[in-house]
Order: C-alpha cells, then structure tokens, then sequence
C-alpha cells in the first residue's frame, strides 16, 4: 500500500506577496506598477525603492468617498511599500485634498484608491502599497 499524498496546501492569500520577485538588486521595482482596478501605469520599472514602514491606509474606494470618509477609521495596515523620492517619477498618479497632514495617492484614470500616502511635512517620499496595485 502506498502512503498517501499530504492534502494540497492551499493557495497564499492574495495580500501574500512576494517581494523577492519585485525587488532587483539594489532594491528598485524589477517590473511596472499598475492600478490593480483599470490597469494605467503609475509606475515604470526601477521608478521606486522597495521600502517596509507600517502606515494605515483606508479602505480602496473612488477619490470622492475617500476623501469624505479620511478619518472614518476603516483600513489596512500595509507594511511593504514602493518609496518614490520625486513626484515627476510618477506615470499617473492623482492626489487627495489634504486630510490632516496627509495626501493619499490614487489612480489618475479611475481614482481609486488610496494606493499610497504621502506625509506633507516630508516633501521628498511618496509611498505605494504593494498589495494596493499589480505589477507586469
């Protein structure tokens, strides 16, 4: 009698991603980074720096709900993030008004989002949240 097979393990959840994938040598996006509901560029390859920093983004919904809901509470924490230093970097990326301190990033075609944040008292770091977008 044969021994029988483990069970299947099953698949990792979609937010699982891995980074090793993503990330070239010197820590810049191997691949382009994408809106994960229309698909438009936000960025090209080797646009960004992999970066890991705990910032709570809210839900993902269109701008205009976005912004009315900024401090409604509800959200992900995201831990693994592309850092972009200069805003022209970007392909096609919108902004939110100011909610507090704070700018959240969006797709400049569909507006949803946010796929990012970025703190106004630091000029210089826009961060996108790996699982808030794809990547080809």
């Amino acid at each position: 009698m044969e021994p029988e097979a483990p069970p299947p393990s099953p698949p990792p959840p979609a937010a699982a991603l891995d980074s090793a994938e993503l990330v070239c040598a010197q820590g810049r996006n191997l691949k382009a980074v994408l809106c994960q509901r229309c698909g438009s560029r936000v960025l090209l390859p080797g646009a960004a720096t992999f970066a890991r920093r705990e910032l709570l983004l809210p839900a993902m919904r269109k701008k205009a709900a976005a912004v009315a809901g900024g401090g409604s509470g509800d959200g992900d924490v995201v831990r693994e993030h592309w850092l972009v230093r200069d805003m022209f970097s970007f392909e096609n990326v919108g902004f939110t008004r100011d909610v507090g301190n704070v700018k959240f990033l969006v797709c400049a075609d569909c507006e949803a989002g946010p796929i990012g944040w970025h703190c106004l008292d630091d000029k210089d770091s826009f961060y996108v949240a790996l699982e808030r977008v794809t990547h080809e």
